[in-house]
């Protein structure tokens, strides 16, 4: 089983760790993921072992927060988030009141002070140090207790230390000078860049608060023959409702009565709008423009497009890019050593410099405070929920920070042909007849034997009979042989239609057609050889056109360094046709279903694959692939299948969505040198180490505002990704 829990209280990527060990070492977990960007865990567990009270209760024994998200509660979440996000900023608006004055009678009145100012000064730290810094005491003894150390323990060692230090200079000495203000202004600037990080991390998971807010609110529904208008909720499968011209559907379902155009690029990111009629499916949420119409609901509640949806961008979020696991690993010792070279920083100044103690003092502090390693945990996770996000607007949905990271990786790209490079809706192009027998009783047999079928180009021949008109006879014994055609009985005789291969197979000759046959599929058709017993009765050859974006998504992916493939069952004439018209050089032909995912094993042993496919029959090669991209809007098969699904049955979106993944991991790589390369270069300068040479010595409070800007810097970097075009 699988839940997410969100988690309150975590402070950096230390806190990740802690929860993430402790979770993976309870009973029955399997997998568990934390991510501290969306502040929740993925974790899949066994039921007969554990139970999601007994993970709620491990994760408040590490000193969190922790409730199980509910499916449909995103306004209470998002009240909480406001409402943690308000007293964030009443606090920082409380500390600054009172952080202010002491910076201004620490800094400036230090030469020529007024009447009782230290005494002033403390009574102005004092709150900030314990009440509005609580916070920050309290996950320095989660991280005690847990034997581990995180960002709240920097925080609360540098301003304990300043404040402690000042309590002492003030009742002991009268001669030293006291760093109230420090402390006090430190935790205001950490405190601000927190809330201004919250701020910033909202922006990054836009995509899932548009998404929560465009679904229908009520429905018209159809009860005890009356038109009754109720709550979203309480739609129940299978209720007939109607639907008004500008409104929204409510849920998914199918149309029973009544026709409309439907405007789905809320779900698919495809502007225009989409003819509806009788017997086609409606997406929930999505605009109906002009008609009113009937349907029937298929899908509702967590089983909606819509929320699956916003459940898969959920567990993308959550899921970590591999390059995630540097960072971790860096945090996970960073903040010991951190500790230690602070202590280190003060033993050499004032034991072996000689330096006056608060002196020392100031240069371990500001140690601490700097090289907090927020930056590093918000590096990946902030950028992947942007890149996520962007995506979803585009109609793009990508299933993890590894699928993402992964596909910016990619050399080769296969494509499958029917309803993928192609249109999916074959029509018969020839019809011809043997000598001896006419196109309508060729056409007869043939659409008679292929409506027991299910395959496209079977539905193009009992479509074109239908048109035509002609009689249906009774079949019998129908059998599909697979990826070569079928057999059936009309009356006591055996008829046969395929391929080539099928028609050898049966010792069936068809010599006097062979160039009829070689023409037509050098044009890309399909030649369907109809036979009576072993006799040839002629061919029905049906084409499916090329899809009017494909050649542009082909050009894309050539210019990207990448090369495209295409695999078909097709014979190896119609296969060349189709492939230059796609402008596609290399191509697998004559593949049997099963066989697609050995040929996608062969290319992956030259580099990282993906498989395009509709998410059925290729649903083997997909997850076979490095990456598999499924076609499809938004069916069930399509959205279990692919790393990446394409909502849109859009090309195009295959080389946008690589375009995407390359983006995001730029910007990944350029937060993980920004954040490493900050602690790097601050940790020296704030040690002291170019004071001697330079005269240069950072202040705790100006570490204090470094360090509060990184993690913003960080974030927003992230957010630049949003102006980059797809």
């Amino acid at each position: 089983m699988k839940t997410t829990l969100q988690i309150q209280g975590m402070t950096c990527a230390s806190c990740v760790a802690v929860i993430t060990r402790s979770l993976k070492k309870a009973p029955g977990v399997k997998h568990a993921v934390v991510n501290f960007s969306t502040e929740k865990a993925s974790i899949e567990f066994d039921q007969t072992k554990t139970d999601i009270p007994a993970l709620i209760k491990n994760i408040k024994g590490k000193g969190y927060t922790a409730y199980e998200q509910q499916k449909t509660d995103y306004a209470a979440q998002k009240k909480a988030k406001e409402k943690e996000l308000r007293t964030l900023q009443h606090k920082v608006i409380l500390s600054s009141i009172l952080a202010v004055p002491a910076l201004i009678l620490g800094m400036f009145f230090m030469t020529n002070p007024i009447p009782f100012q230290d005494y002033i000064l403390w009574i102005l730290a004092t709150p900030i140090q314990f009440y509005i810094g609580a916070t920050f005491y309290k996950g320095a003894w989660g991280a005690l207790k847990n034997k581990t150390a995180n960002m709240d323990t920097l925080i609360a060692l540098g301003t304990s230390a300043a404040y402690f230090y000042s309590v002492y200079i003030v009742l002991f000495t009268q001669t030293g000078h006291q760093y109230f203000e420090t402390s006090a202004v430190l935790i205001t600037l950490v405190l601000f860049g927190k809330y201004l990080e919250s701020l910033a991390k909202g922006r990054t998971s836009e995509a899932i608060s548009k998404l929560m807010k465009i679904g229908a609110k009520t429905a018209i529904v159809i009860r005890n023959g009356k038109e009754m208008k109720v709550n979203i909720d309480d739609v129940q499968k299978d209720d007939k409702i109607r639907v008004k011209p500008g409104s929204k559907i409510p849920v998914d379902g199918i149309i029973v009565q009544g026709h409309s155009s439907i405007n789905e690029s809320m779900v698919t990111g495809e502007s225009l709008p989409i003819e509806k009629r009788k017997g086609d499916t409606v997406i929930g949420s999505t605009l109906n423009k002009q008609g009113s119409f009937m349907m029937n609901a298929t899908k509702v509640g967590s089983e909606t497009t819509l929320a699956r949806i916003i459940k898969l961008i959920e567990e993308a979020q959550t899921k970590k890019a591999p390059i995630q696991r540097f960072a971790d690993k860096i945090s996970s010792y960073f903040v010991p050593i951190v500790v230690f070279i602070s202590l280190f920083t003060l033993m050499v100044w004032f034991s072996l410099v000689h330096a006056e103690f608060g002196f020392a003092l100031l240069a371990a502090v500001a140690v601490l405070v700097i090289a907090c390693p927020c930056a590093l945990g918000l590096a990946t996770p902030t950028a992947i929920m942007v890149g996520t996000g962007m995506g979803a607007k585009k109609g793009i949905l990508i299933k993890g920070g590894d699928a993402l990271e992964m596909a910016h990786g990619l050399k080769y790209v296969i494509f499958d042909k029917t309803g993928t490079i192609t249109k999916g809706e074959p029509e018969v192009t020839d019809v011809l007849a043997a000598k001896g027998i006419t196109q309508k009783t060729l056409l007869s047999i043939a659409s008679s034997i292929e409506a027991q079928s299910e395959h496209p180009l079977a539905d193009a021949i009992v479509a074109y009979g239908k048109e035509k008109k002609v009689p249906h006879k009774k079949v019998t014994g129908f059998k599909a042989i697979t990826g070569h055609g079928v057999r059936a009985k009309i009356g006591s005789t055996q008829y046969f239609i395929g391929n080539q291969k099928l028609m050898t197979k049966q010792k069936i000759s068809f010599k006097l057609f062979t160039k009829d046959i070689q023409r037509l599929e050098e044009e890309g058709k399909t030649a369907m050889i109809v036979a009576k017993g072993t006799k040839m009765l002629g061919i029905i050859a049906v084409a499916d056109e090329i899809k009017q974006d494909s050649p542009k998504a082909v050009r894309m992916l050539k210019k990207m360094g990448i090369v495209p493939y295409m695999i078909t069952g097709d014979n190896e004439r119609t296969a060349v046709a189709i492939a230059k018209k796609a402008g596609i050089t290399h191509f697998f032909a004559e593949v049997l279903p099963e066989e697609k995912l050995n040929h996608v094993k062969k290319l992956q042993k030259k580099g990282l694959v993906a498989m395009v496919g509709d998410g059925i029959n290729d649903a083997p090669a997909l997850a076979q692939a490095n990456i598999g991209i499924a076609m499809g809007s938004g069916t069930d098969v399509a959205m279990e299948s692919g790393n990446i699904v394409l909502m849109r049955n859009n090309l195009l979106d295959v080389p946008r969505s690589i375009r995407l993944s390359r983006l995001t991991m730029k910007k990944i790589k350029q937060n993980m040198f920004w954040a490493l390369f900050y602690n790097v270069m601050g940790i020296p300068i704030a040690a002291g180490l170019l004071y001697p040479w330079t005269g240069w010595l950072l202040n705790p409070m100006i570490a204090g505002g470094a360090m509060a800007l990184s993690s913003v810097s960080v974030v927003t970097n992230a957010l630049l990704l949003k102006r980059k075009r797809l």
